[in-house]
């Protein structure tokens, strides 16, 4: 059964800087697409970074240049570097990991919050 426990998130001022990790537990890591979406309050959830079982990765316009995701296959976590820090950044952030291309289940963590603000 595969979870996904996310971590790194906080408050932190605007131009400032934050890691978000997410551990993935269970067999198949290396199978699945990873993805960190987030989630401000009364709107809907959005793709902000994609990384393939490959490596290739994939960023909306509103983070690309500022996000950076990656992934440890050796510690089965996928990580979100955010850099220049902006108030419209402030949401709940959630990892979700793909397995449907391959036939497997989507999943998704709890999600961590990050507030920007001064």
């Amino acid at each position: 059964q595969v979870q996904l426990v996310e971590s790194g998130g906080g408050l932190v001022q605007p131009g400032g800087s934050l890691r978000l990790s997410c551990v993935f537990s269970g067999s198949g890591f290396t199978i699945y697409h990873m993805n960190w979406y987030r989630q401000a309050p009364g709107k809907q959830r959005d793709l902000v970074a994609a990384i393939t079982n490959g490596g290739r990765t994939n960023y909306p316009d509103s983070v690309k240049g500022r996000f950076t995701i990656s992934r440890d296959s050796l510690k089965n976590t996928v990580y979100l570097q955010m850099n220049n820090l902006k108030a419209e950044d402030t949401a709940v952030y959630y990892c979700n990991a793909d397995g449907r291309p391959y036939g497997g289940y989507e999943h998704w963590g709890q999600g961590t919050q990050v507030t920007v603000s001064s």
